[in-house]
């Protein structure tokens, strides 16, 4: 019997770590990635009060093409930041959200640069 491993509770113990060390503040507030299988989500959050300031998914309506690919993650990205550039929100920092910075993850994030995020 092949025993495999869990890699979402891998993924989660990951992220927990990341977490430890990484919390949104109303001056830098955390860029959080999620991706699924179909899909990815990024959302800017303030920890300290606890809310979500932007957010930008490829499941949205007006969002067109496959949402599984690099090229959908980096306008998702774009659309984030260019959502935090009208909030006001110039810097943030990044949360990896337990995956690998390679592929979806980091298409996502220098899209994010190239709409003017600093982080």
């Amino acid at each position: 019997m092949v025993n495999r491993p869990d890699t979402r509770a891998q993924r989660i113990k990951r992220h927990k770590r990341v977490r430890a060390k990484i919390s949104g503040t109303p001056e830098t507030p955390r860029l959080d990635v999620f991706r699924s299988n179909a899909h990815i989500y990024a959302q800017i959050i303030d920890d300290v009060n606890g809310v979500t300031l932007v957010s930008a998914s490829s499941v949205e309506k007006d969002f067109e093409g496959i949402g599984s690919n690099c090229e959908a993650a980096a306008k998702v990205g774009k659309l984030i930041a260019e959502r935090a550039k009208a909030k006001g929100i110039e810097n943030v920092c990044f949360d990896r959200g337990g995956y690998l910075y390679h592929g979806r993850v980091k298409a996502l994030a220098d899209g994010a640069r190239e709409g003017g995020l600093n982080f």
